[in-house]
């Protein structure tokens, strides 16, 4: 800057203008140089860049090539994954329709051996013998005062199964030995799970038969707390006895049956039945009318007997029969014979039934001579129907009889009124009370009578029912009041069925094995063919 000052400005600018001219060329040089080292290093990357993406294009077509044919290879396989899938469902499909046909088939056949064994059972005159086993309750849990700690462990296990329909499946086991698989064959074996809609399916034909001139009984059997009062009546309310008619699911044998007998009879012809109903119980080997009623009308509990007709029936004099119009009617009767029957709690059941209970229900036939003539099958029918029919009435139709014979204004009346026969057909109802362990239940003064009087009279039945299978000459009924009542259904003069109520739990395993053989032993018996109320035919001439 000295310099320049001692130039004068025009010689400063121009030596400022040639500097940055110079500064100009040397910046340029630099860019110039600058742009073709660049340019070269771009062909460089160029070349090196084109040759990496011709490497990668042949590596990835390579590649393509490879997932292509493994692409290929599997859609392939999935082709003939589908057609060998597509041939397993038809194949499945076959199958499942030879299987849906097998199971008709044996279904049908099933059926049909059901029925010709039931023919058979007819013909023999065998009983028949259902088995149901109870769900395990809470009460199987509680812990009993009679049993030690050590076996209470053991004591909840299940050990009878329905492995089939048919077939009852009990595991005998005891400490130190090996289990015992012990199998039962019954006419109709019911699990846990099945209804009491599914039980009474299979006893409903049997009152068909009723009004086809057949007496019928059907009984409940097995130790105490098994399930025979909720199988034949239902659950009971626990403040009076009675059962409950709220639920219909849940209803039991004798409701049931009640409705279906007056189900049947509504579609026959009107006034030709009259129904009437009888409540008993046996406690302590003797007999109670539970629909005796005392001079104020009261129901009260009246010890009756026992006695052999000269037709050789058993019969209980002055016992009550009251007319009954409707299932309705029925089981208002029975649920007050409900409420005075026996019950004593036990440590196996609260509520133990200390009687055996017998509800009868008498069927009365009206016929008319006049509708359906005088001509008979044969003689010997016509002999036995003298024998079989009641000359009887009701008491309305008593009283309806002498009424008309009072007013009747000629002859014609009072023969047509005679001309009137009458046959009866029973149903009895049998709620057996419970067989115990005097050591399981605990019971002790009046209860542990009536539990010796309990087993004591089903002893009496299993040694009646011994007695007819083996065909002994004599046959124990007088060994006890429950065998006297029954004698005649038992006897052959009825189509019998006996349902065995049975626990699954181990507890009861000694009581379950005493119920199997009783229904075993049950199912052996041959009474011959069961006796049918004849009917007079129609005539063809009048």
């Amino acid at each position: 800057y000295q310099g320049f000052a001692r130039r004068s400005t025009n010689e400063v600018l121009q030596l400022y203008s040639a500097h940055g001219q110079q500064q100009k060329l040397q910046r340029s040089s630099v860019v110039t140089q600058l742009r073709g080292s660049i340019k070269k290093r771009l062909k460089q990357d160029l070349k090196s860049l084109r040759s990496f993406a011709l490497e990668l294009s042949k590596d990835f077509q390579r590649q393509s090539k490879t997932y292509l044919y493994q692409v290929l290879t599997a859609v392939q396989e999935i082709q003939l994954q589908n057609e060998a899938m597509q041939m397993f469902q038809i194949k499945a499909f076959d199958l499942e329709q030879s299987l849906q046909e097998v199971t008709e088939r044996y279904e049908k056949e099933k059926q049909k051996r059901r029925a010709l064994h039931n023919s058979l059972v007819e013909l023999r005159g065998n009983i028949r013998v259902h088995c149901r086993i109870r769900p395990l309750l809470p009460f199987d849990t509680a812990p009993g005062h009679s049993i030690s700690q050590d076996r209470q462990r053991n004591f909840s296990e299940k050990v009878a199964y329905a492995v089939d329909d048919e077939t009852v499946l009990v595991k005998c086991s005891r400490p130190g030995h090996a289990s015992i698989n012990k199998t039962f064959q019954f006419e109709r074996v019911y699990n846990a799970s099945e209804s009491q809609d599914t039980v009474f399916a299979d006893v409903a034909p049997l009152l068909t038969s009723l009004l086809d001139g057949y007496n019928v009984c059907i009984m409940a059997y097995g130790q105490t707390g098994s399930g025979k009062t909720y199988t034949m009546l239902g659950p009971q309310l626990e403040e009076n006895f009675t059962f409950s008619l709220e639920d219909e699911s849940e209803l039991g044998i004798i409701p049931r049956a009640a409705q279906e007998v007056f189900r049947l009879i509504s579609e026959k012809p009107p006034g030709s039945y009259w129904v009437e109903v009888s409540v008993v119980e046996v406690y302590n080997n003797e007999i109670f009318d539970l629909l005796a009623k005392d001079s104020c009308g009261k129901v009260f509990g009246v010890k009756r007997d026992v006695v052999t007709t000269r037709e050789g029936k058993n019969d209980v004099p002055l016992l009550t029969h009251e007319t009954v119009q409707n299932a309705s009617e029925f089981l208002h009767l029975v649920n007050k014979g409900l409420q005075l029957r026996v019950r004593h709690p036990t440590l196996v059941h609260a509520h133990s039934s200390r009687s055996h209970l017998v509800v009868t229900l008498t069927i009365t036939t009206i016929i008319s001579e006049d509708n359906f003539g005088t001509s008979w099958e044969d003689e010997q029918t016509s002999q036995r129907l003298n024998k079989e029919v009641s000359c009887t009435f009701p008491q309305k139709m008593r009283d309806n009889k002498s009424t008309s014979s009072s007013r009747a204004s000629s002859p014609a009346q009072l023969e047509a009124t005679e001309k009137l026969k009458q046959v009866k057909t029973r149903l009895q109802l049998v709620d057996l009370a419970g067989s115990e362990c005097v050591g399981m239940s605990g019971v002790t003064g009046a209860a542990l009578r009536e539990t010796s009087f309990i087993n004591r009279s089903l002893s009496a039945l299993a040694d009646v029912l011994g007695a007819i299978a083996e065909q002994r000459s004599h046959v124990p009924y007088r060994n006890s009041k429950l065998t006297r009542l029954l004698q005649d259904s038992v006897g052959g003069d009825a189509k019998l069925l006996v349902m065995l109520c049975i626990s699954p739990d181990q507890k009861y395993l000694t009581e379950s094995m005493q119920s199997l053989g009783f229904g075993t032993r049950a199912r052996q018996v041959q009474r011959g063919q069961v006796k049918k109320k004849n009917f007079p035919v129609p005539s063809k001439a009048k």
